[in-house]
């Protein structure tokens, strides 16, 4: 049975999508540039807020830092306050979580959104669990896909990496998970397609949380 399941945050256990584009728009707007439909979100998020906001941009000024770093901090000015607007966990979710506590199975979150606002989230949807580490782009840390933050979570709560499984909702998260040579499940239900999650090599592909008890149920993939 694994021991470890590792979370990514937005499109995995929570839908962020619109107070994501909500506040992407705000910032937008704050600096005089054209905003976006919120369901043209899902393609842009995965990679950070630095990078969501480069893509948010138009393309004559992604590459202009100050314009960049204007926004972005428009952006946390708006998301600190209104981060949990229409956020919402995904159905079957926080019963999942509960079932892998009881299990006694451990839980940790691995995010490309900053750590500060990854910590409240999870306080504000997930106050009565307990998570082995909640880890959020970090100054000086690389994002995902680079490992490195599964690494960190490792570090706090050392397993086999034969007895973790990795779940997430992009290509981002199952090339983290590859890299970090753990098991990678994706799911349907978040912001990037299914053929997205196959065409990274996803160990496996659930449509319903339900499915993710199965799966760590079993022994590892290589037996």
């Amino acid at each position: 049975m694994k021991q470890l399941v590792i979370f990514d945050l937005d499109g995995t256990l929570l839908n962020t999508i619109s107070d994501l584009g909500s506040a992407t728009n705000y910032a937008l707007r704050k600096c005089g540039y054209p905003e976006h439909q919120l369901s043209i979100y899902p393609q842009m998020v995965g990679n950070g807020i630095t990078r969501l906001i480069e893509r948010a941009l138009p393309e004559d000024v992604r590459d202009q830092q100050e314009i960049v770093e204007k926004v972005r901090e428009y952006f946390k000015e708006y998301y600190d306050e209104h981060q949990a607007d229409l956020t919402v966990p995904y159905p079957g979710i926080p019963q999942l979580l509960k079932e892998l506590s009881d299990m006694k199975v451990k839980i940790a979150v691995a995010s490309n959104k900053y750590q500060a606002a990854v910590v409240s989230l999870i306080r504000h949807y997930f106050p009565d669990l307990e998570w082995s580490a909640v880890e959020g782009q970090k100054d000086g840390i690389p994002t995902k896909p680079d490992p490195s933050i599964v690494f960190e979570i490792l570090a706090k709560c050392p397993v086999p990496k034969s007895k973790v499984l990795y779940v997430g909702d992009s290509g981002v998260d199952m090339e983290t998970a590859r890299r970090a040579c753990v098991d990678s499940c994706g799911v349907s239900w978040g912001f990037r397609s299914v053929k997205e999650l196959k065409d990274n090599y996803a160990d496996e592909i659930v449509d319903d949380p339900s499915e993710i008890l199965e799966i760590v149920r079993r022994k590892g993939l290589d037996g």
